[in-house]
């Protein structure tokens, strides 16, 4: 069985939850304690994935960059954009602005890397009701995008659709 490393960021704006996605996909763990990244964390996780061009399995270990969701940050965010293969837009559907920044992150990370892969968390589903969120899940679906993957309404404190994101984007990249 063969073994490739790729590079994804976790990019969205301070405070919706981009730590607390990768604590519940690397760890399993969630914790309501709010710790604000500075500069970058690396974590890492590995996937067993099917090469959708040829019958075998493989291990994808994902090196997953927390990204400091900062405003005074985004001229240095984008240096550590580099070498990504994909990228986990996080929004947070209790703050309708940090849904109307996904666009502009959208663009800068493809500004670095125009043939990488994104996916959008709609984080915090679980404290708004299910109607918003099919709007929102439909608002933030770059569709037309040839890097999109998809959209998905997630929450790191319950679990939902972490791992999904996490391995559809996986999926996309190898």
């Amino acid at each position: 069985m063969s073994s490739i490393s790729k590079k994804i960021c976790l990019i969205g704006d301070f405070g919706v939850g981009k730590t607390s996605l990768i604590r519940r996909f690397v760890d399993r763990q969630f914790s309501d304690k709010y710790l604000s990244t500075v500069g970058v964390k690396i974590s890492r996780k590995s996937l067993e994935v099917t090469d959708s061009e040829q019958p075998k399995h493989l291990t994808l270990q994902l090196l997953i960059w927390d990204i400091e969701g900062s405003s005074k940050f985004k001229g240095i965010s984008a240096s550590y954009f580099q070498g990504a293969t994909g990228a986990i837009l996080v929004g947070d559907v209790t703050r309708p602005e940090s849904l109307e920044n996904l666009s502009e992150h959208l663009q800068a990370f493809l500004k670095v890397n125009p043939k990488g892969k994104v996916a959008i968390a709609l984080n915090k589903s679980d404290l708004i009701d299910s109607e918003y969120l099919e709007k929102y899940r439909q608002i933030y679906s770059f569709s037309d995008d040839s890097s999109f993957v998809a959209t998905y309404a997630s929450s790191a404190k319950t679990g939902t659709n972490v791992d999904n994101i996490f391995q559809s984007l996986a999926h996309s990249i190898i």
